[in-house]
């Protein structure tokens, strides 16, 4: 049920969401890589969330991670942090902090802590998902943000049709033929077509 609510509410923030549930798969993920960032339960069945954090470490994988867990005691967190773990927080928890916790993570790891990207004219807030362009802002829904999110990781990228699904839909989400064309329409109907630029051949 936590695991349910939780990729739900990462994905109304305009994320993108692949949930496993054992250690073993979870290890399978990180070795593939792709993530911008693993959400690491330690009370995993099959291996032990601080297994395989441990073992990612060990291969070099760097990714950034945040440990979930139900166990507060000092050696948990010490072991987690210690075995490299970006960052800690225990269940309960506050999804506005824990996406707080993610940015602040994700934000060190590419040596900036802002919350806002800023790209050829155009600037995404990433708390309010307010997206601001030629003088218009507008507050996006999800999907249409992460759409924004995507390009604007990599600014004068060419991504293919694929590379923009991927970062829209999490696996075992099906996604429709003009789904990205769509969305693509509905942000350049909200500011100017100037906002995306298709590019036609080496993208796809």
């Amino acid at each position: 049920m936590i695991g349910k609510s939780l990729v739900r509410a990462l994905r109304d923030q305009g994320m993108s969401v692949d949930w496993t549930t054992s250690g073993i798969e979870g290890e399978e993920v990180l070795a593939v890589g792709g993530h911008a960032l693993v959400l690491l339960d330690l009370g995993l069945p099959g291996k032990s969330g601080l297994d395989v954090l441990r073992t990612a470490r060990a291969a070099g994988n760097k990714i950034p991670v945040v440990v979930l867990t139900a166990r507060d005691d000092l050696d948990n967190r010490i072991a987690g942090l210690d075995l490299g773990a970006d960052d800690y927080i225990t269940k309960p928890f506050e999804v506005r902090e824990l996406v707080a916790r993610m940015r602040a993570v994700m934000g060190r790891q590419s040596g900036s802590a802002r919350s806002v990207l800023e790209a050829g004219g155009i600037t995404l807030d990433m708390e309010t998902h307010e997206v601001a362009f030629r003088g218009n802002h507008v507050l996006l829904p999800a999907r249409e943000f992460a759409l924004m999110r995507a390009l604007m990781d990599r600014p004068g990228a060419i991504l293919s049709r694929e590379q923009i699904e991927k970062r829209l839909y999490g696996w075992g989400e099906e996604a429709e033929s003009n789904a990205v064309d769509v969305l693509i329409h509905s942000v350049r109907k909200k500011f100017d077509k100037d906002i995306i630029q298709n590019v036609r051949g080496p993208g796809g």
